[in-house]
């Protein structure tokens, strides 16, 4: 089987540029639509790497829209009804993108990532270890790392620009952020599409340890669910028959190679370091291993 073509920056010479960030190029259709474009790029530690992983934006597209129509009923997306062709005439520069770009309607991004947390492990864990709480939230004691939570936990963090971290905020600063409806709202569908979409992977083999979601309102205050939905660089997914409490399992997700990176003598601060092939290579065929596994029949 051929390898895929890594893309790791799209050209559109019909389309304004709007802005590349870690892994998608976004175009203006027109002042209702925009077009995105998910390349092959991977950030790591908020650092774009210089090596693309291959196929890994069409996984990525792939996925996304699977849970797209997939959650139709519990939140409405930003997909639109726009063919491709009609708006990339140029068949060269359309091959580039197809299979990794979508249509949308342009909306207005909420300053908030939604970030649901079934299991504790990563940055709650550590978090958990020192205060017995996750961003705030009191858990019991005795938990281990990667066990699952009794209940799933609401973390949302504030969005930062390409190259910036990322910080947890609480429910109330949401508030402040938001008003209080639409933060509501956001928690409530967060912790209902996570609830679902967990469930339904279980039964295809894949853990979501945690995920976060992207939200945007239209002209009349709708919401609607956007960006990119329980990927494997939204989520963290783990293979149910390898998962053990008390270890970090292994995973589908970029885990495998931010584990390489804290093996080398890198500051995570850009320029990031180069990835041999077989690195890429394997995180590749772990991106499409997820994917075959939650869209499959």
């Amino acid at each position: 089987m051929k390898a895929p073509t890594a893309l790791f920056e799209s050209s559109i010479s019909n389309l304004k540029l709007l802005s590349r960030g870690k892994v998608r190029d976004i175009y203006e259709v027109d002042d209702k639509h925009l077009l995105i474009v998910t390349t092959d790029r991977l950030s790591a530690f908020d650092v774009v790497l210089p090596d693309p992983i291959p196929g890994k934006g069409r996984v990525l597209t792939s996925v996304s829209n699977f849970w797209f129509k997939k959650m139709k009923h519990v939140i409405p997306n930003h997909l639109a009804d726009l063919n491709l062709e009609d708006i990339i005439p140029d068949t060269t520069e359309r091959k580039q993108i197809t299979g990794r770009s979508i249509v949308v309607k342009r909306l207005s991004p909420l300053p908030v990532e939604a970030i649901v947390r079934g299991y504790l492990i990563g940055s709650g864990w550590k978090d958990y270890q020192s205060s017995g709480a996750v961003c705030g939230i009191t858990l019991p004691t005795g938990l281990q790392q990667a066990q699952q939570l009794p209940e799933a936990i609401y973390t949302p963090s504030s969005k930062a620009a390409v190259g910036g971290h990322d910080e947890n905020i609480t429910f109330e600063q949401t508030i402040a952020l938001l008003g209080e409806e639409i933060a509501n709202k956001v928690k409530k569908v967060s912790i209902q599409l996570y609830t679902e979409a967990a469930q339904f992977a279980k039964q295809r083999g894949i853990i979501i340890a945690d995920t976060k979601f992207e939200f945007g309102l239209d002209e009349d205050g709708t919401l609607y669910l956007i960006d990119e939905a329980l990927t494997p660089d939204s989520s963290r997914f783990w293979p149910a028959e390898q998962y053990q409490i008390g270890s970090s399992p292994a995973s589908f997700d970029k885990q495998y190679i931010r584990d390489y990176l804290e093996t080398l003598d890198w500051d995570k601060t850009a320029p990031g370091p180069s990835l041999p092939k077989e690195v890429t290579e394997v995180c590749a065929a772990k991106y499409a291993e997820a994917e075959a596994k939650l869209t499959q029949p």
